[in-house]
């Protein structure tokens, strides 16, 4: 099986025959093209985020430097020995940020990786650091070092954080990172770019179409939703497109099948350009951290490592439900009894609703929630069934008569699935996780569909944070399976992190 140029572990099958070389217009290479003519918006972002650190790191480095000074008074000559221990530690800080790349072009604006590098990198550092104190025997860490330096890496996510959210208003305007042209089969190519569209502006416009094949006969979905983007049609111009078009990447979304070494004659075509080559994976939901490259002279592999559904990320995955779940229970409890309070005040019945869901491996619990609806809304559920507003197995309604007054202020704000918390510090779901199935939804399940139930339900999860019950049924499937194959403890913070947001701003909750 191969894809792009990349070929996955299988089976040896015989090479094609060799094709006549193709005339190539080649270009001499330039030394280093990309970093004298990178996009403005590109080398001011990264600007921006430099000037953003050093400001950070510096108050980070000398508060606590500052307080043993003031505590200490030393004489001069030790005041300036701390200074340029200060400046020491802030120019390693900065360094190390800029040797995990944490500015590099292809992690920002998208993604979880810019925050893991700005963590790895702050990490190493503290390591560092803690490993000095004890080689130079300075006796006890001074408090204001315990404090500073984990500030100022938090610091430093939300400095990343909130410049990322300038970014996305700016790809709202039609300003990015990168401007592309999507090289492929017609479907590909229109795949690529509704996913860049949907979740991806920040970092790519896509400018223009090299379409594998004559201009479509008659208009399909695809080519409808192609027709608004200058296209061409001949693959031995994608360079000449790329530039005509002004485009930063050229993104190949699947290689030719009658031109096995077009991705080798499209990257001779780029050399000596500022246009970067990207290739668009066909594995189809599979996350990067499970794709490790393993090159072999003339043959790169592709190796994917299979999900894995116990062992020790799991075990941490379940102690930081516990953590979260018990820290918020005690948090939040003043919230829990008002809202209970408003839940009887509002309508007659009780404050909770218990429902019976599926959970992992198929083991069904007992889930809590705030009543939201009239206490005969199971008995009213039949003669409502026709104006059901979703496809699949679900049901939903957007102005469903059984809910009250007080739930649909609750479910806007998601502030129903609290008493869940509950759920999660007993075992039954997770902090994130797939959205917990009734059981007659689980009856009517295809096969794949149960993969869902191979890890714990969430609270929230890829489905909160993607648009809720305007989803459809399969977009909902894809989502959960997406989660259950390549969830991280970081993809899991920065999921909480958007369910934050999303209660604030809710989408699609009704």
């Amino acid at each position: 099986m191969t894809h792009s140029g990349l070929t996955l572990d299988s089976p040896a099958r015989p090479l094609p025959a060799r094709r006549p070389a193709r005339a190539l217009h080649l270009v001499e290479p330039s030394a280093s093209p990309a970093a004298d003519t990178a996009r403005p918006l590109a080398r001011s972002f990264r600007h921006r985020l430099l000037a953003t650190d050093i400001l950070i790191v510096a108050v980070a480095v000398t508060a606590p430097f500052a307080a043993v000074t003031a505590a200490a008074a030393p004489r001069p000559t030790d005041a300036l020995a701390l200074g340029m221990i200060a400046a020491g530690i802030a120019t390693l800080w900065l360094t190390l940020l800029a040797a995990f790349g944490t500015r590099d072009s292809r992690v920002l604006g998208v993604g979880v990786v810019e925050y893991k590098r700005v963590i790895s990198a702050s990490t190493m550092l503290m390591g560092l650091l803690a490993i000095a104190f004890v080689v130079a025997q300075s006796g006890p860490i001074h408090p204001a070092f315990v404090v500073a330096f984990p500030a100022g890496l938090s610091a430093l996510v939300l400095s990343r954080w909130g410049w990322r959210r300038w970014l996305v208003a700016q790809g709202r305007e039609g300003h990015s990172l990168s401007r592309v042209v999507v090289v492929g089969a017609r479907s590909d190519v229109a795949y690529v770019t509704r996913q860049i569209e949907r979740a991806s502006r920040a970092a790519y416009t896509v400018v223009g179409a090299v379409i594998d094949g004559p201009p479509a006969a008659q208009a399909d979905a695809a080519a409808a939703s192609l027709k608004e983007l200058p296209q061409r049609h001949n693959l031995d111009a994608v360079a000449a497109t790329a530039a005509e078009l002004g485009a930063d990447s050229v993104v190949v979304a699947g290689s030719p099948s009658d031109r096995p070494d077009f991705i080798r004659e499209l990257s001779w075509q780029l050399e000596g350009t500022a246009t970067e080559l990207v290739l668009a994976t066909s594995l189809a939901d599979v996350a990067g951290p499970r794709i490790h490259l393993r090159p072999i002279e003339g043959l790169p592999l592709i190796h994917v490592e299979i999900p894995q559904f116990e062992g020790g990320r799991h075990i941490v995955k379940r102690a930081f439900d516990v953590v979260v779940s018990a820290t918020a229970l005690v948090l939040l409890a003043p919230l829990l009894a008002l809202i209970a309070l408003a839940v009887r005040l509002d309508s007659p019945g009780p404050a909770l609703f218990a429902q019976e869901r599926v959970g992992r491996d198929g083991r069904r619990f007992t889930m809590w929630k705030f009543r939201t609806m009239t206490p005969n809304a199971s008995e009213d559920l039949a003669g409502l069934l026709d104006h059901n507003e979703t496809d699949g197995v679900l049901f939903k309604m957007r102005n469903d008569p059984r809910v009250t007054r007080i739930g649909r202020l609750l479910r806007r704000h998601s502030l129903d699935e609290l008493p869940q918390l509950w759920n999660i510090l007993i075992g039954d779901m997770s902090v994130v996780g797939p959205r917990p199935p009734l059981p007659r939804e689980v009856e009517s399940y295809e096969k794949h569909v149960h993969r869902r139930l191979y890890i714990r339900p969430g609270l929230t999860g890829m489905w909160q944070i993607n648009g809720r019950s305007d989803l459809s049924w399969e977009e909902s499937v894809r989502l959960d399976l997406y989660y259950v194959e390549n969830w991280s403890l970081v993809g899991d913070i920065v999921i909480m992190w958007r369910t934050l947001r999303q209660v604030s701003n809710p989408v699609g909750a009704y």
